[in-house]
C-alpha cells in the first residue's frame, strides 16, 4: 500500500477498507480516484472473503469535499471537456455504490459535500459525527445538485430538500439523519473502536449490530422546528415565489434564508427547483443521474460555473457576476436547455423517462 495514493485499499478482518487519500484538498474526488473507487468495488463484490466495504477520508477534516472543483473550472476556461467524462464515470459509480450487494459502510465525518455525499450517502450504512457537515452546495458556484443529490434531498421530508439544495446550507448530523441522509449518529471518539470491532464481524447482521453498538441520539438539530414555514415557503412553483415567501413570512431564519438564495446563480437556482421537482416523478436513481448527467454537461457549457468558482475558490472575492443577473431574466426555455436529451452523449443509466413542466407543482409530501 503506497501511502501517496489518492485512494489507499486494504482488509481487515472481513471488511474491504476505502480510504480516500487527498487530505490536503479535504479528499476532493479526481477521475483516477472515482476508477480507483470503482474498480475496489468490483473486486469486493466478486470476493467471497469480503463482507463489507468501509469508506472513510484521510485526515481530521473530513470524508469528502466533493469533485476537483480546480480541475473541473480549468477543464471549463480552457475550452476542453474532461469533466464530462468524470462525471460520466462518477454518476456511474455512484449508481454501483446503490446497488452495492454487500454492506457498505460510509464513515461521514466531518466535511461532507457534493461528490462527497455521492461516495457515502447512498450506501445502506451511513455514519455521522458530531463533527459531520452534509452538504450539496452547488447553487453557490453556478452549478446543479448532482451525484444523485437531487434524488436523495428530493425524498426528504416535506421541503426540507429543497431549503437545502436553494440555500446550499450545510446539514448537521441531527438534520443529516432527519432528511435521510445517514443513518446512525456515533460520537467521533468511538470511531476508532467502531472500527476495530467491524473487522471481527463475519456476517452483514453483525455489521449493522457492531454500528448499533455504538450509535446513540444525535443532538437535536435545527430543521424540524423550521417545518412550518419551510414546507410553506418551498412548496410554491417558482423560486421567485419561493423568495417572496420567505421574505414575506415574518420569521427571521425564513428571512435570511431569502438572502442567502439570492446570493446564488440564478440560472442554477431555477434548474435546480425543476430539476429537484423533475426527480419526484423520476422511478430510480438511475434515472436520475442521467437527468443530472444532462443538467451537469449544460452546465459546464454556461458562464455562471467558472464565474461561481473563480469567485468562491481561485479569487475568494466573493462577489460573483451571475449571468444572467436576476431570476426573472432566466426563461423557461432557459431552463429547459438543462433537460434536452444529449444524444449519443447520454449517460444511459435508465431509460429515459418523460416529466412534466420543470416549473410544475411539487408532490406533497
Amino acid at each position: 500500500m503506497n501511502h501517496e495514493d489518492p485512494v489507499l485499499l486494504h482488509t481487515e478482518g472481513r471488511v474491504r477498507h476505502i480510504t480516500l487519500n487527498r487530505p490536503r484538498a479535504l479528499n476532493a474526488l479526481n477521475h483516477v480516484m472515482v476508477a480507483r473507487v470503482d474498480e475496489a468495488l468490483a473486486e469486493a463484490e466478486h470476493d467471497d472473503s469480503v463482507i463489507a466495504v468501509l469508506i472513510t477520508g484521510a485526515g481530521e477534516r473530513g470524508l469528502c469535499a466533493g469533485g476537483d472543483i480546480r480541475s473541473i473550472y480549468e477543464d471549463a476556461r480552457a475550452g476542453n471537456d474532461a469533466s464530462t467524462g468524470f462525471w460520466r464515470d462518477e454518476y456511474r459509480l455512484n449508481a454501483r455504490i446503490a446497488r452495492f450487494p454487500k454492506p457498505y459502510v460510509a464513515i461521514m465525518d466531518g466535511i461532507v459535500m457534493g461528490g462527497g455525499v455521492g461516495v457515502s450517502a447512498h450506501g445502506d450504512v451511513r455514519v455521522v459525527t458530531e463533527r459531520s457537515r452534509v452538504a450539496m452546495p452547488e447553487t453557490g458556484i453556478g452549478f446543479v445538485p448532482d451525484v444523485g443529490g437531487t434524488h436523495l434531498l428530493a425524498a426528504a421530508p416535506g421541503e426540507l430538500g429543497t431549503h437545502l439544495a436553494l440555500t446550499a446550507d450545510a446539514a448537521g448530523p441531527g438534520d443529516a439523519l432527519l432528511c435521510g441522509l445517514a443513518d446512525h449518529f456515533v460520537p467521533s471518539h468511538h470511531l476508532t473502536a467502531l472500527v476495530t470491532d467491524l473487522a471481527g464481524c463475519g456476517t452483514a447482521t453483525e455489521i449493522e449490530k457492531a454500528v448499533l453498538r455504538y450509535a446513540s441520539p444525535a443532538p437535536a438539530g435545527e430543521l424540524a422546528e423550521h417545518r412550518e414555514w419551510i414546507d410553506s415557503c418551498y412548496r410554491a412553483d417558482t423560486v421567485e415565489e419561493i423568495v417572496d415567501r420567505l421574505r414575506s413570512s415574518g420569521v427571521p431564519a425564513a428571512e435570511r434564508a431569502a438572502g442567502t438564495i439570492m446570493a446564488k446563480s440564478p440560472t442554477a437556482l431555477r434548474v435546480t427547483l425543476a430539476a429537484l421537482r423533475r426527480a419526484r416523478g423520476l422511478n430510480s436513481l438511475e434515472a436520475v443521474l442521467d437527468q443530472e448527467y444532462r443538467t451537469s454537461c449544460t452546465a459546464f457549457t454556461r458562464p455562471d460555473l467558472v464565474e461561481g468558482v473563480r469567485a468562491q475558490i481561485i479569487d475568494k472575492d466573493r462577489s460573483p457576476q451571475w449571468s444572467p443577473a436576476a431570476l426573472a431574466d432566466v426563461t423557461d426555455a432557459d431552463v429547459e436547455l438543462f433537460f434536452a436529451p444529449l444524444g449519443d452523449r447520454e449517460l444511459g443509466l435508465a431509460p429515459i423517462q418523460q416529466t412534466g413542466p420543470a416549473t410544475g407543482s411539487p408532490t406533497e409530501h
